[in-house]
């Protein structure tokens, strides 16, 4: 389907942004992208067809079981968060949904009739090599002020260095990218350079079904792929820490960790629908709608990017000034409270955006 709908918001609230559709710069050269027939950047995943083996250059010299399903699930469409070959809550979640899924004992755990059911997967690589495209070296990185008024001076709140950018477009963080390139980590990963990244797949992007360029850059920076299933039902679970997406014929299709709400800015809980969806768009910040910040600080339009206050995209719920969107922190999801509103990694936002439609339905749920 094409990157889902745009709409005309008004006034939002503490997590709401403004300007719908509003796209900032991108920082992803067009000149990056690869030319296979794959709208995807050059460093897209190239996997092996069922029953074929994998061809390796450079192949890892250790065994990552937990990272290799992580890759795995991810491409199936049960987010495990931050790519990083450990256990933890996002882990979890993804192989309840993959379990839910499969009609397997839902567990949580990589347990026998789990693996079992993932061997089908087990010539995909739990990394792979991949050069920096050279292209990258003239993108421009600043460092983002703590202060709402100096954020909103700059044109666009993008990637703070190359590290950083590496991390997203790989789903994990600049920490995991250093441990799997032992003595290379910023500053001296650069343009043209080798890099064992995660095995990031599912990124095979149809350029022709996304009429917003500045949105199709973003989907490329991602590593997100166009490929998505239809979604007409999402289910948020705000004790569980999960959301649930639904076809047609009521079957999970995907499963993401989520940050829902606080003591502060509690979730709406109650049945609501999808209004729209903004891509990369600007926030509107009022410190009025905040409760831990002074109400003496003046009101700003922010600039969109991926270290905005939510992120690439906002899904706009039926329910004022709540909406469902992506984090400058992905390594939080799961972990830290919001402001009401439900949020998910960047890349697992930008996937949801391509899954709804106006007639998606959401259920928010204690």
């Amino acid at each position: 389907m094409t990157a889902a709908i745009l709409c005309s918001f008004g006034m939002l609230g503490a997590c709401g942004p403004n300007g719908a559709g509003d796209a900032g710069q991108s920082d992803q050269p067009a000149s990056a992208v690869a030319t296979d027939n794959n709208g995807a950047d050059s460093m897209a995943s190239r996997d092996p067809a069922a029953g074929e083996a994998a061809q390796i250059d450079d192949a890892d010299t250790e065994l990552r079981p937990v990272m290799q399903a992580q890759v795995v699930l991810e491409r199936l469409g049960f987010g495990p968060g931050v790519i990083d070959g450990k256990q933890g809550v996002s882990l979890a979640n993804a192989l309840k949904g993959f379990q839910e899924a499969r009609d397997l004992p839902v567990t949580g755990e990589l347990d026998d009739a789990t693996r079992l059911a993932l061997a089908k997967w087990d010539n995909i690589a739990a990394t792979r090599i991949v050069t920096i495209p050279k292209a990258w070296g003239d993108i421009p990185f600043s460092p983002i002020p703590e202060d709402a008024a100096q954020q909103a001076e700059m044109p666009h709140l993008g990637y703070e260095n190359l590290a950083e950018k590496l991390a997203e477009r790989f789903h994990t963080t600049p920490e995991v990218l250093a441990q799997l390139n032992p003595g290379t980590q910023e500053p001296r990963f650069a343009p043209g350079q080798k890099l064992r990244v995660p095995n990031v797949g599912a990124d095979r992007i149809d350029a022709s079904l996304v009429d917003n360029k500045e949105w199709l850059e973003t989907l490329r920076s991602l590593g997100v792929g166009t490929g998505q299933p239809d979604v007409v039902r999402i289910l948020v679970d705000e004790s569980e820490g999960w959301l649930k997406a639904f076809d047609a014929q009521d079957r999970l299709v995907a499963m993401f960790t989520v940050t829902t709400g606080s003591q502060n800015d509690p979730l709406p809980i109650g049945n609501w629908e999808v209004k729209g969806v903004a891509y990369n768009p600007h926030f509107a910040f009022d410190p009025k709608l905040f409760w831990d910040v002074p109400d003496s600080e003046e009101k700003q339009q922010l600039p969109p990017g991926p270290n905005g206050p939510v992120g690439v995209v906002w899904i706009d719920l039926s329910k004022d000034h709540y909406g469902i969107h992506g984090t400058p922190a992905p390594e939080t999801i799961g972990r830290a409270q919001s402001h009401g509103c439900i949020r998910l990694t960047n890349w697992d936002a930008a996937r949801l955006a391509l899954m709804v439609s106006g007639s998606t339905k959401v259920v928010l749920q204690k």
